[in-house]
């Protein structure tokens, strides 16, 4: 685990192989099981995840949104079975720079090392400073879908 001043950082090894885990991820019907945070509730009937450029819509719910929302998901990282990352910005807005990576490394063919960063590193819009209080998901909640991908992924 680790935390710095843009992003959260957590690891975790998995009993899964590389292609089992990211078969659940790469799909973003399955993301609000996956998600410890709470905020994500479905998606809007998204394809699978298959290559940098491509954009996914989630429904979530937050308060600091006040309520119910929408966001587009643009993929910026995309390796099967080994990388998948995206940027997240309130539907129909462009990335205003935080994003999700998901890095798998396989450590033989039923266990892998999975590390999960949030990082908002890359937000300049000092509006989106201002009322985005980053990091807006915990460590403890990173944890969270961590264990919830440890589950997952076995049914």
């Amino acid at each position: 685990m680790t935390t710095t001043d843009t992003a959260v950082i957590v690891h975790r090894t998995i009993d899964a192989s590389a292609k089992d885990l990211f078969d659940v991820l790469s799909n973003p019907e399955r993301h609000a099981e996956l998600d410890g945070s709470g905020f994500v509730r479905s998606d809007e009937k998204t394809d699978r995840i298959t290559a940098v450029g491509q954009v996914f819509r989630m429904n979530m719910s937050g308060p600091h949104m006040g309520g119910d929302y929408q966001t587009d998901n643009t993929v910026t990282g995309y390796v099967k079975d080994k990388l998948l990352a995206w940027q997240t910005a309130p539907a129909g807005n462009e990335p205003a720079g935080w994003e999700w990576v998901w890095e798998l490394a396989p450590q033989g063919p039923g266990s892998t090392d999975v590390t999960l960063t949030y990082d908002w590193g890359k937000v300049t819009d000092k509006d989106v400073l201002r009322k985005v209080s980053f990091p807006l998901v915990s460590e403890h909640q990173l944890q969270q879908t961590l264990e919830h991908l440890t589950e997952a992924v076995g049914r």
